[in-house]
């Protein structure tokens, strides 16, 4: 028996000491020095306060603000410690109920906005916690945010269209605007 344990333990520690130490420290390390700003989090700052990650939707419900997509993490909207989806599909009456009311509060926040609300403000991501919004539901908003700002509405699509990412590769997905970093650009301080 002891000529089995010691060869045992000998693979344990060994595999321990490269898969537990040496591999993440050495990915750590790679990371921190060609991505530093992601293995930070990817935060953005403003006035040098951290105020959020480029990676993490938050709740924005002031009309002069852009909205994000709805959350559907618990206990509370947008908790990056609960990520999920809500897990109903599209003929659950909640999830109907939901869209009823998310299409009513858009409507109610800019009564004279008579074009078809984008389906990315109504429907929670995968993850509950998507920090991007499409142009089109950018563009949506950009009235509503003109007229509680007092600013030119050309002069808010004119950020949208500074805070625009091309779909990944230029072909993957669709055109996206991070809400969080166009919010901070309405507010005048972007990073």
């Amino acid at each position: 028996m002891p000529s089995i344990i010691r060869p045992a333990l000998v693979l344990f520690g060994t595999l321990t000491l490269l898969c537990g130490v040496l591999y993440p420290a050495a990915v750590t390390g790679i990371g921190r020095v060609a991505f530093p700003h992601q293995t930070e989090g990817s935060l953005l700052e403003a006035g040098g306060k951290t105020v959020g990650s480029s990676l993490i939707g938050q709740p924005f419900s002031q009309p002069g603000y852009f909205w994000g997509r709805p959350s559907a993490t618990a206990p509370m909207a947008y908790n990056a410690a609960g990520s999920s989806g809500s897990n109903q599909g599209p003929t659950n009456p909640a999830l109907l109920d939901a869209v009823k009311d998310r299409v009513a509060a858009l409507k109610a926040a800019d009564p004279g906005n008579r074009a078809p609300i984008p389906v990315d403000l109504v429907t929670a991501s995968a993850s509950g916690l998507d920090p991007e919004i499409s142009v089109a539901a950018a563009d949506y908003q950009a009235a509503r945010v003109a007229a509680a700002r007092k600013l030119p509405e050309a002069q808010v699509r004119a950020l949208i269209a500074r805070y625009r990412q091309a779909p990944i590769l230029g072909f993957l997905g669709e055109a996206r605007v991070n809400v969080l970093a166009l919010n901070l650009a309405l507010d005048g301080k972007a990073q």
